[in-house]
């Protein structure tokens, strides 16, 4: 790898052979889904980090075996842009990304809209899977928090983590991992998460997360300074959406 040994950004440079059309599609995927920008002709961006190395390297050898050229720069700045027109860059690509998963739930059938219920008192799995539902599942949901048995939930509701709940702990499953299953969300980061969550949960120690530790302490201090749930899942998807970010 060239460049600036400290530089904030990594850079991606390459040249792909015209022929055949679907390792040029191939190639723009890969970058797509490791969340790389483009900021010029044939240059990618990532922020550097020892997982974007590793994935630029990944990419750069199979360019090369596909008979093209490519090279990975570390740098400070990219071709007059500043940090902060990069750090736009990269919020744009993010909602773009969201409103593509917004369209393909709408065409596979995922829910849009509709109320979501679950055990008053929201904790570790009731936060992460309220978290996830908003982030990944239905952008639109509404949440109603309600006592632990005996609710019979209306049209269009749907309940989670509770008694006779559609979604709830499977087997050894918590919550958030049956979410993970039954929509088939299958992004790693979410995988590591739902990890941590299992261990917070289940007290099993089934993953050994180191995170699980930190993870809770931030949620039982947001749960004892908060009473009401809505606040407490405001709150816990900060701490989720900067986790997610962390494990990307």
């Amino acid at each position: 790898m060239k460049g600036t040994p400290t530089g904030r950004w990594l850079l991606l440079f390459h040249q792909i052979p015209p022929k055949p059309d679907y390792f040029r599609v191939k190639v723009w995927r890969r970058l797509q889904r490791i969340g790389a920008v483009p900021v010029k002709n044939s240059v990618w961006v990532l922020p550097y980090n020892d997982q974007a190395v590793e994935d630029f390297r990944w990419l750069l050898e199979e360019i090369e075996a596909g008979g093209g050229e490519a090279s990975v720069f570390r740098g400070d700045f990219v071709g007059g842009l500043s940090d902060r027109d990069i750090e736009a860059l990269f919020r744009k690509a993010g909602k773009r990304r969201a409103i593509r998963r917004t369209r393909t739930a709408r065409r596979t059938g995922r829910m849009h809209g509709r109320t979501w219920v679950t055990r008053r008192g929201v904790f570790v799995d009731r936060i992460a899977s309220a978290w996830l539902i908003k982030r990944f599942i239905d952008p639109a949901a509404r949440f109603k928090f309600v006592a632990p048995e005996g609710y019979s939930p209306r049209k269009s509701e749907l309940r989670f983590d509770m008694f006779e709940a559609e979604y709830t702990h499977e087997g050894d499953r918590c919550t958030f991992e049956t979410l993970l299953r039954r929509f088939r969300l299958r992004d790693p980061a979410l995988r590591a998460i739902g990890e941590i969550v299992h261990d917070i949960d289940c007290k099993d120690e089934k993953f050994g997360r180191a995170e699980a530790t930190g993870v809770e302490r931030l949620l039982a201090g947001i749960a004892r300074k908060h009473a009401t749930d809505a606040t407490r899942l405001r709150l816990g998807a900060v701490v989720f959406d900067n986790l997610y970010q962390a494990s990307r």
